[in-house]
Formats: C-alpha cells, sequence, structure tokens
C-alpha cells in the first residue's frame, strides 16, 4: 500500500432481518475494501468475489458511484488506480451492491475534502441502490431502521442490548435481488401487516433489551418470505432444521439467497444441522460464521487502525 493511497473498508450487511421489509438492516463482521491511489490513467484491479464477471472499467458499481460526486461537484475524476478486494458473495441477500456503491461515494467524499456528511450520502446511496436497508448499514453500522418522510431518508440506531452469533448458509445459486422483489403481491392483506408490525416491534425491543427469547418471533415474516419461497423451496425446511438445532432466530438474508441464523452458542452445530438440511434436498452451500458489528464504511491505515490518512490530491479543473 502506498503512502499517497486511501484504504477503506466497507461492511456485508443483512437486510429485513425477517418482518422488516425494506426498512431494518445490520452491518455484518465481513469486510470488503477499496485502495485509491494516484495514476496517470483509470486502473481498476478487482478481487475476491466476482473478479472473473464484474467488469473493470467505468462501469463497474465502484466508479460510477464514485463519479456521481465527482459530477455532483462539477468536477472530473482524477486518474486512479482503484483496487477492490469483494469480500462479499454476489446476489447472496449479503449487501455485495450497497458495499461497493458506499465504497465510491465514500471514497469520492474523501477525495474531494468531505463536502458531505455519512446522511448526504445516504441518500444518493439509496438513490442509486433503489432501497436503503442495505446502504445504512453500510455507512452507519450496527443495526439500522431506515425511513422515508416526503423526500428524505432518515435513519436511528437499535442497540444491541446482548452479544449475538451469526451463521450464515450460503447456498451456491444466487437470488437477484430485482428477481426477489418482482415475485412479490403488490398488496398485502390487513392481517398480515399488522401480524409484521408485531414482529417488527418484538424485535427491536429483543435486541434492545437482550431478551433473546423475543427473537424467534420477532423475525417471522409474512410480507415477503413466503413469496420468495417459490424461487427456494427448501428454505422452510433449512429454517426448521436451524431452529431445532438451537438457533434463536433464522431468516432469509435480504432478498437471499442466503439464510441467516442467529444464537449465543452452539453456532457450529447449527449450522452443520443447516448443511445437512440443505444436502438432504440437493443443496450445495457454505457455512460462514460471523458476528454484528458497531462500525460502517471507515478508513484504515498501513496498520489497519482505524485513523484518517489523509486525501489524494484531485484535478479541480470543472467540466
Amino acid at each position: 500500500m502506498s503512502e499517497h493511497s486511501l484504504l477503506l473498508r466497507i461492511p456485508a450487511t443483512t437486510a429485513n432481518l425477517g418482518p422488516g421489509f425494506d426498512c431494518l438492516g445490520m452491518a455484518l463482521n465481513i469486510w470488503s475494501e477499496l485502495e485509491v491511489e494516484q495514476s496517470p490513467n483509470l486502473e481498476f484491479i478487482l478481487e475476491g468475489e466476482g473478479f472473473d464477471s464484474l467488469p473493470k472499467n467505468k462501469s463497474n458499481v465502484v466508479y460510477k458511484a464514485l463519479e456521481t460526486v465527482f459530477s455532483e461537484q462539477n468536477m472530473q475524476v482524477p486518474g486512479l488506480k482503484l483496487r477492490y478486494n469483494n469480500a462479499i458473495p454476489l446476489s447472496r441477500g449479503l449487501g455485495s451492491s450497497a458495499a461497493a456503491i458506499v465504497a465510491g461515494l465514500y471514497a469520492a467524499n474523501i477525495l474531494l475534502g468531505k463536502p458531505e456528511n455519512k446522511s448526504q450520502l445516504l441518500q444518493k446511496a439509496a438513490g442509486i441502490e433503489g432501497h436503503a436497508d442495505n446502504v445504512a448499514p453500510a455507512l452507519f453500522g450496527g443495526c439500522q431502521v431506515v425511513f422515508r418522510e416526503e423526500k428524505k431518508l432518515f435513519h436511528c440506531r437499535i442497540p444491541l442490548g446482548l452479544k449475538l452469533n451469526i451463521i450464515l448458509f450460503i447456498p451456491d445459486f444466487p437470488m437477484p435481488t430485482d428477481r426477489g422483489r418482482a415475485i412479490l403481491k403488490p398488496l398485502v392483506e390487513r392481517g398480515d401487516a399488522v401480524y409484521n408490525l408485531s414482529r417488527v416491534a418484538l424485535l427491536a425491543t429483543g435486541l434492545s433489551t437482550g431478551k433473546l427469547e423475543y427473537l424467534k418471533f420477532g423475525t417471522q415474516d409474512r410480507l415477503h418470505q413466503p413469496s420468495r419461497q417459490e424461487l427456494f423451496p427448501a428454505m422452510g425446511i433449512i429454517f426448521r432444521a436451524a431452529l431445532s438445532a438451537g438457533a434463536s432466530a433464522v431468516f432469509l438474508s435480504g432478498s437471499g439467497s442466503t439464510i441467516l441464523a442467529m444464537c449465543q452458542d452452539n453456532g457450529e452445530i447449527i449450522g452443520k444441522a443447516m448443511l445437512r438440511a440443505g444436502k438432504q434436498q440437493g443443496l450445495k452451500a457454505k457455512v460462514v460464521f460471523t458476528t454484528p458489528t458497531s462500525k460502517g464504511v471507515h478508513l484504515v491505515n498501513h496498520k489497519n487502525a482505524e485513523t484518517p490518512i489523509g486525501s489524494l490530491p484531485v484535478n479541480r479543473t470543472q467540466n
């Protein structure tokens, strides 16, 4: 890493948390990294997940998000070498696109001397992503509630009053967000709406007060998971396997295909039970163990400490 470079870390995220459709998200302790250096021309290096399928030019989401900030400031993007190491599986409901968008926006904001704060970046990120439940925790960390009043987005953190371990059951097949949203019903029954409202309230209470016993019911949902099970028929079977093995809660992460289980103990036992249930249904999958993180996107120095290291010189010639 060069002395005159920036290194950002951006967390994976899980959205919805069961009933909180499009309004709840949580940052996970899985990190992608973006390194930015001066270069005569654009150079884009992609490592990790999607290195062989994602574009390595100006059409990459990281660059497009970065360019958005420069364009709004009437600035040209300088020659840059971008190295993006993506640790987040693609189209698995773990916020890979949100992380890429946040990486580009945050890097550009630093290069331009931070003309905008994170709340302003949230508006931009949600505009690019289409919804804010992943980008909010990617920016701010922790468990985030996002809501819109008129045309402005707001967010607030749900404090975690208990230590949680996270088990991610990640199938080898994707569930693209647009496909997962297209299958949803345009209207919902009043009873289903009330059901989800009560579960979101119970979930927020359980997370903030440390009432572990609230999480099983607090993560239940009727608005999106029943429809998405049409794309993932084994989902309910894996849910039941996780709960039978001792999980405190289980839900589809975002629009899938990852299934997320919460627990305090016995994570390995739960993970093995989920893998066994998936295998019995003919699924190939892996299990990843992680935790929530209170950190969102941030700068790191050479030793990966959370310390600002300054911005790169930027060509301030207007377009």
